[in-house]
């Protein structure tokens, strides 16, 4: 699955799922761009692939700005020519029901995770459409498809991206441009990181994380980031406006234990 002369934009790049990403997608040959609203982890990832010979850039974006991101595009476009996949992996957590949950909390998750994603397809499907065709990627989570207590904004935010990633799949089909979304279980990321640091006992958290997993364990990045790269390659040239669900079987099973004779 390589990505030879490929150039693939992704944002929250710089670390998690969108970190394994970009790196997957440097060591298969794609031209990578990185862009994060944490200048010092972006920048270390872009010397890192830099130092490998990997041709890449790295752009300081707040993914809530459509101007920023819009620039970012355009200068991506410029250094490499050709834009062939956008990947969205940037995305924050908060804790909130609907009467708990600040206008500020709602915007700002909001922003961040949808309309996030709506800014990068919006600045980047016209560079597609140069291209004759592309894809794009949405990373979304299990809580697109079911919720837990106390994530109203994050839960509204990620179920959103579904419906955004259906509606781009739709209306750019039959210009070659494919839409899809994976929706993780739990990842040892950054953000599970800060989660668990919530509760007195950060170690009960990965503990409870990796049990509620039939697999009994969490995913690594990379584990995740090999189906976004999957997504993104013309392998799945047949694949759009799909749901994919990597959550180690978290939404297939039914809680409770069944009687038996």
């Amino acid at each position: 699955m390589k990505f030879d002369g490929k150039t693939v934009v992704v944002t929250g790049g710089a670390l998690g799922i969108g970190r394994a990403t970009c790196e997957i997608l440097a060591e298969r040959g794609a031209n990578v761009v990185i862009l994060d609203w944490d200048e010092t982890a972006g920048e270390e990832l872009w010397g890192k692939l830099k130092n490998e010979g990997v041709s890449t850039i790295f752009e300081k974006v707040n993914v809530a700005d459509f101007e920023a991101v819009k620039g970012a595009v355009e200068r991506a476009h410029k250094t490499f020519g050709s834009i062939n996949s956008l990947v969205v992996s940037a995305g924050i957590q908060r804790y909130g029901t609907a009467t708990s949950t600040t206008e500020e909390g709602w915007n700002e998750v909001l922003d961040v995770n949808l309309k996030g994603a709506w800014n990068l397809a919006k600045a980047g499907i016209p560079f597609l459409q140069e291209q004759g065709g592309g894809s794009i990627v949405n990373v979304s989570s299990v809580q697109a498809l079911a919720t837990q207590q106390n994530v109203l904004a994050y839960t509204v935010s990620k179920h959103g991206m579904v419906g955004l990633t259906r509606s781009i799949a739709m209306d750019y089909a039959r210009q070659n441009i494919r839409a899809n979304c994976v929706c993780p279980g739990t990842v040892d990321t950054p953000m599970l990181r800060w989660a668990a640091s919530l509760d007195p006992n950060p170690q009960s958290v990965y503990d409870a994380c990796n049990a509620m997993h039939p697999l009994g364990r969490i995913a690594q990045p990379r584990e995740i980031g090999e189906v976004v790269a999957f997504l993104a390659h013309e392998s799945s040239s047949f694949v759009t406006g799909s749901v994919w669900t990597a959550d180690g079987g978290l939404l297939t099973q039914i809680g409770g234990v069944p009687q038996t004779d």
